[in-house]
């Protein structure tokens, strides 16, 4: 909904409530997915960054249609697309590798690719509202610590509902 009404102020007390309402639910889990099978934590890793590297380069490439120009000015949606052609390709990979059905895991893991692609447009809203570009320097290239993390909050709690929806770890 945030992304829908950019440019809103977002006052310091929600943005605090935010972080909380973030951050403990993917830390809730990434452990759960930790503790179930660590090949799952990997598995939602590898669908967030296949998701963010299908987006850099077909943006990159075919890039014209802006996402979110006022939120995130290089988002396009030709990169949503072959993000989510990337996600695809991987989890097909893994379904033939893990034996669960492509029928169940290709929506979720496209759910995963989309809802981690909100989150990086989520977190992009907060750090333009508390007037910080980037988020550090420790990794060049990036917008920082953030931009490595952002995604991850948003589909590590979306997978993990999605695994006990399927009867994973039930």
């Amino acid at each position: 909904l945030w992304t829908m009404l950019y440019p809103t102020a977002v006052p310091r007390t929600l943005r605090w409530l935010c972080g909380f309402l973030v951050i403990v639910p993917a830390w809730l889990a990434l452990d759960w997915l930790y503790r179930l099978n660590s090949l799952y934590l990997l598995l939602v890793l590898t669908v967030v960054w296949a998701a963010d590297i299908g987006a850099y380069f077909s943006g990159k490439r075919f890039g014209r249609l802006k996402l979110a120009p006022q939120i995130s000015p290089g988002k396009t949606w030709e990169g949503v697309l072959g993000g989510l052609i990337a996600v695809t390709a991987l989890t097909a990979a893994h379904s033939l590798w893990s034996g669960i059905g492509l029928i169940t895991l290709i929506p979720l893991c496209l759910a995963v690719g989309i809802i981690s692609i909100v989150g990086d447009l989520t977190v992009s809203i907060f750090k333009r509202s508390a007037g910080v570009k980037d988020s550090g320097s420790l990794f060049p290239g990036h917008g920082g610590v953030l931009d490595r993390a952002d995604s991850i909050t948003a589909a590590a709690p979306l997978f993990a509902l999605g695994l006990g929806w399927i009867g994973v770890g039930t």
